[in-house]
């Protein structure tokens, strides 16, 4: 004769079962929170070699940052008040000569490849951006020292712009491509119902939609290059006079920051560190505008 368990009351089966969900749902959490340890271990590790670099400049470079080293131009060593204006003006002279070059290319390039995507000549586009995404930055100032510098007969401002451009270009060109491919194929087709012309689509429309992705990308691009001293090497040559004329050579914060770096003078020595610390907040400024512009547009889009 089976017995049978009162109301209400499990059975052995039932109290296995439950020992053994029991059993598992804690070996996940403990997996989960292993896991969850490692990860943020690793993310930790990452963002380590960062601080450390901050850490470093600002204990070698913020005692020698003052109001001369922003307003004074470079000295010889001994005479004191010694700066890196013309570096700092110089920096921002190539990166807007960049900017001025390679924004309308990279920004046409992208809307090209986004539009015709599966057109040969938009295929070699897209595989030769990716190919200069990753080419040293030394054989583009080469390639810039070959065919602007060595012609002339003379390095310029023009030359090291152009060598900043080139880089600057594959990346705005992929990044407007993928920023232009989020917008919705609908917003493309309302307007070509209310009688746009596809160019007119394409910089009215579309290229409104994406502009905070890709100003976002050209930020990253503009930071990209800011620190850029091989191609300058070849084409700006650095000057230690002020000079704000396109067609000689200029000054510029990574050029000064390698001259000081090798010589064999300690306030040399301490200089460049200040360089260093002021160009690495350029770029690090550069990134929190990026990564603002990114909250913004999104906030927008949940606002509307």
């Amino acid at each position: 004769m089976t017995s049978v368990s009162p109301p209400g009351r499990p059975t052995l089966r039932q109290l296995a079962v439950a020992e053994r969900t029991v059993s598992t749902i804690t070996r996940r959490r403990m997996v989960s929170a292993f896991m969850a340890m490692v990860i943020a271990l690793t993310a930790i590790i990452t963002t380590l070699p960062l601080l450390f670099i901050l850490w470093h400049l600002a204990r070698e470079g913020a005692s020698s940052l003052s109001v001369d080293f922003f307003t004074q131009m470079p000295k010889p060593v001994g005479e004191g008040n010694a700066g890196m204006a013309n570096a700092i003006v110089g920096t921002l002279i190539l990166l807007g000569t960049a900017c001025l070059i390679g924004l309308p290319i990279g920004i046409g390039a992208g809307l090209y490849l986004a539009d015709f995507k599966r057109t040969r000549l938009a295929t070699i586009v897209r595989f030769l951006a990716d190919v200069l995404n990753g080419m040293p930055s030394i054989v583009l100032g080469i390639f810039a020292w070959e065919f602007l510098v060595k012609p002339l007969g003379h390095f310029s401002a023009w030359a090291g712009g152009v060598a900043l451009a080139a880089m600057m270009i594959p990346m705005i060109t992929r990044t407007t491509e993928e920023m232009v491919r989020l917008v919705p194929t609908s917003l493309r087709e309302a307007a070509l119902a209310l009688g746009y012309s596809r160019a007119r689509t394409a910089l009215a429309v579309v290229l409104r939609t994406a502009m905070a992705g890709i100003v976002t990308g050209v930020l990253v691009a503009v930071a990209r290059i800011a620190g850029e001293t091989a191609p300058l090497l070849f084409t700006a040559f650095g000057n230690t006079f002020w000079s704000l004329d396109l067609t000689q050579p200029i000054a510029a914060l990574p050029l000064q920051i390698f001259a000081y770096a090798i010589s064999p003078y300690d306030e040399w020595h301490r200089l460049a560190w200040a360089g260093a610390l002021v160009l690495i907040s350029v770029v690090f400024i550069i990134s929190i505008l990026a990564r603002f512009a990114t909250r913004s547009s999104r906030s927008g889009g949940h606002g509307d």
